[in-house]
């Protein structure tokens, strides 16, 4: 029994020499385990990106989006407004006439604006009868002045609010 023992370690030894040329050619690439970590790291991150990207742009529902009703603004007519420009030095006497409209939200903030249109209507003959034609220049003139019409009318409705001053004619002679 002890030739069959020693039969057996011969072939080991030659086995064990083509297993040796076998560990001296070139290693085969293997998959290591933090390769396939990091591969499956990669997917998920490429995945989650494309289904937030889905979800952003297509939403969660497929079906259709309730859309926003828009008013549409309501109009208020103001009466003609004719004043006196200020003149500097010996200038003849300049007038300035507009027609004004107001732009508000609703119509419920028209009937606000009725009772003290009085008001409304000082504000503007006070401001405008200290403006000169130099101040009315330009389409610049005319923004601030829009501008400025629109702080005192919000100033004299006021918890009310306009959303502009339009103007339908303005003309200084």
């Amino acid at each position: 029994m002890a030739a069959k023992p020693k039969k057996a370690e011969a072939e080991e030894k030659d086995a064990g020499g083509e297993a040796g040329e076998a560990e001296a050619a070139p290693p085969k690439r293997k998959f290591g385990l933090k390769k396939i970590i990091f591969a499956l790291v990669g997917l998920i991150v490429i995945g989650g990106g494309g289904t937030a990207g889905y979800m952003m742009f297509f939403g969660q529902s497929h079906g259709e989006k309730p859309v926003a009703v828009v008013k549409p603004p309501a109009f208020f007519d103001l009466p003609e407004v004719l004043v006196n420009l200020s003149n500097v030095g010996g200038e003849r006497t300049q007038y300035l006439r507009a027609k004004i409209v107001l732009e508000v939200a609703d119509q419920a903030t028209v009937e606000q604006i009725k009772p003290v249109l009085p008001r409304v209507l000082d504000a503007f003959q006070t401001y405008l009868r200290e403006m000169r034609t130099t101040d009315l220049d330009g389409s610049a003139g005319l923004y601030r002045l829009r501008d400025e019409l629109t702080r005192r009318v919000n100033v004299a409705i006021a918890p009310s609010r306009i959303n502009a001053v339009l103007f339908k004619e303005i003309v200084v002679q």
